[in-house]
This record gives structure tokens, C-alpha cells and sequence, in this order.
């Protein structure tokens, strides 16, 4: 597979010169056994293209054109996307988490001047065999990923970690069906077993400062291990912060005492769902309706209005992690406000931006 690719794009090391972007043929004469995977169009981040397959001693080390490029063509380049003119997307290779340019490399360097974060590309990756510890994490990683669906950064430096954290998930899955007395499939559960256990439980360990006395080491790696101690192995274990004693003996046990903390800590499993109902009314006595709302936990306005409505509502919900909103929205109004005698008719409204100025006491 080597000889073919010097075929292609020469037989170059790329050492010659250390004032440049990377060499693909230098690192793809490291792997062996390669599959191509096509991955088609995908928008990629700049600062994840680190190299060019044949054109490297064009661009120095932070893909800005050498003076011997021509200065005419890229200028154009640049040009035509500032105006926002569509271009085709570059053509990349992918070696695990970097990415050369097989085709459009004055493409990247413009869009990188241009202070541009990403780009359209069609990615081939090259999934190397080759049995190292790097190739091994970064298999389970793209497995964990494409099995969860989570889009999150998590970084683990341990082989074995990733499916640690699914089988993780995995029981987290059957306690939400459980609890719920529905399926929930293993996506909705990797997103809510991220946001109302992996965030909370790594922010513990942040504010404790505990990422200082392991060096080389993620929080992600910290997560793994005190969880594995705490709640698989069930071993003692001190950390120095008080995790030990403050977080309960089991995954869902911490959840449920997150969830029930009042402090804006950890704002992604507090979400919540704003929706106003626009309410048409019967012959029954208005203020009997408004007073009928206003009782309810969820409802945090009740008006009378004239007009083409008569009371207008507003809500908020707590969001289900394993139900769209709207089906939270529909689902509450149906069994809560719709059963209320006198109601005719309702609309729901979902705000999208919302600016609401803080209330001052005079």
C-alpha cells in the first residue's frame, strides 16, 4: 500500500524541511493494513487540517502560502470566497484526528486567513491495523461514538474506557425505560446520561481541583476511574475533595440528588421548556377557569385578555430527556389544561429567542 501511494504523490519524506505543514506521505508510510472508509461530504474544522498530501512544502507550518506559490491564484481564491461565491468542497484524507488535503489546499489556506472556523470537504479516511495503543483508542473512541450518537468531547488515554462508558450507559438505558415504563433507545439515554451524570460529576471534580495531581491525565479519564471505584468496584477510595463522601453509592442514586439540587450548577440537566397557551372559554365563569390554572405548579402567569382569546397562559416545563418538547408540551396540556371544564379551545406558542429583562424592587 506504501509503493502505491509513492506512486501516486512521490517518494518524499517531508523531512527536509521543518517549515511546513505535515507530510501524509510521511504519516501514512507508518500505518498498515489500511481501510479506506468514504465518508462523503462533512464539514470539517480548520484547525483539524494539518497537512497536505503532495503540496506541503507550498504552505509553512500554519498554512499560510511560501513566496514561491502563486500569490495571483490565491488571491483569487480568497476573493471569491469572501464575496461568498460557492467553491467545491476540498478533498481530504483522514489519519484518526487529523486531516490532509488531497485536493483544494489554497482553498484551506484562504479560509484559515479568512478567519474562517470550518469547510466543506469529501473525507476519506484511512483506518489504519496497525496495533498500537493510539490505533486501538481511537477505534473504540469512533465505535463509542457512532454507537452513542454524542457529539461531546470526550477524551480517554485508555484502552478499554470507551466500552467502560457504554456499558455505563447501557444500564443507565434500562433504568430510564424502567422509571419511565417505555423503550428508550441507547442515544437518549448516552444524552441524558451525559447531562445529568458525566457533566455534574466532572464539574465536581474541576471545582475540587483535582486534575493537578494527574498530569497527562483527561477529566474524562478522572470521570472513569472514580466512577469505576465508587459505583462498580463499590471501593473505598479518598480523594482529597470529599468526593468519596459526598456522592452517593450508585450512578442513578447521583443522579437524583443532582437533580434535585437548587443551584444553577449544572445548567445542562436544569433545562427547562417556556411555552405560552392561548385558551378560548365556554359559558363557565372566567375567574373560576383563571383560578383553576393558576393553581398548578407549572403555570407561572394567568391572564384575562380581550380579543380573540380570552386567557393567555404561561408555562414552564421541565424537559424529558427521553420526549421532544413538543411531545412534553402536548402531553401536559392535553392532562392538565384541555381536561379543565369550560376550556374550548388552546394554542400553544414555544418562544425561539427570548431576552427578558431582570425585575427590580423600588
Amino acid at each position: 500500500m506504501t509503493n502505491f501511494f509513492k506512486f501516486l504523490f512521490g517518494n518524499d519524506t517531508g523531512k527536509a524541511d521543518d517549515d511546513h505543514v505535515s507530510s501524509f506521505n510521511e504519516q501514512q508510510a507508518q500505518e498498515e493494513d489500511v481501510e479506506f472508509i468514504d465518508h462523503g461530504i462533512q464539514t470539517i474544522a480548520l484547525e483539524a487540517i494539518t497537512g497536505s498530501v503532495g503540496k506541503y512544502y507550498d504552505f509553512d507550518s500554519r498554512f499560510r502560502p511560501k513566496k514561491h506559490v502563486s500569490g495571483k491564484r490565491f488571491s483569487q481564491i480568497k476573493r471569491t470566497m469572501r464575496e461568498g461565491k460557492a467553491l467545491p468542497p476540498v478533498n481530504l484524507y483522514q489519519i484518526r484526528n487529523d486531516y490532509y488535503v488531497l485536493d483544494g489546499n489554497h482553498r484551506v489556506a484562504a479560509a484559515k486567513e479568512l478567519g474562517w472556523t470550518d469547510i466543506k470537504a469529501k473525507v476519506v479516511e484511512l483506518l489504519s491495523g496497525r496495533n498500537t495503543m493510539e490505533n486501538l483508542i481511537y477505534i473504540e473512541k469512533k465505535k463509542f461514538f457512532e454507537k452513542t450518537g454524542l457529539k461531546e468531547k470526550i477524551d480517554l488515554t485508555e484502552v478499554g474506557k470507551y466500552k467502560f462508558l457504554e456499558s455505563q450507559i447501557k444500564k443507565h438505558q434500562l433504568y430510564l425505560a424502567s422509571q419511565s415504563g417505555r423503550d428508550c433507545d441507547l442515544q437518549k439515554a448516552a444524552k441524558d446520561w451525559f447531562n445529568t451524570i458525566f457533566v455534574p460529576m466532572t464539574a465536581i471534580i474541576t471545582s475540587g481541583g483535582l486534575m493537578q495531581y494527574f498530569p497527562g491525565r483527561s477529566i474524562a479519564d478522572l470521570y472513569t476511574y472514580i466512577s469505576y471505584h465508587h459505583w462498580t468496584r463499590s471501593a473505598g477510595r479518598r480523594y482529597g475533595i470529599g468526593i468519596d463522601q459526598v456522592i452517593p453509592k450508585s450512578m442513578e442514586g447521583f443522579r437524583k440528588s443532582m437533580l434535585e439540587k437548587t443551584t444553577p450548577e449544572y445548567p445542562e440537566m436544569k433545562r427547562t421548556i417556556t411555552a405560552f397557551v392561548f385558551i378560548n372559554i365556554g359559558a363557565s365563569p372566567e375567574h373560576e377557569i383563571i383560578d383553576r390554572l393558576y393553581k398548578l405548579e407549572e403555570i407561572q402567569e394567568v391572564h384575562s385578555v380581550h380579543g380573540s382569546i380570552d386567557i393567555l397562559v404561561k408555562m414552564v416545563l421541565k424537559r424529558d430527556f427521553l420526549a421532544s418538547d413538543a411531545e412534553t408540551i402536548a402531553e401536559y396540556v392535553d392532562q392538565n389544561i384541555r381536561l379543565i371544564e369550560g376550556i374550548n379551545r388552546t394554542q400553544t406558542i414555544i418562544p425561539g429567542i427570548s431576552k427578558v429583562k431582570p425585575v427590580f424592587m423600588l
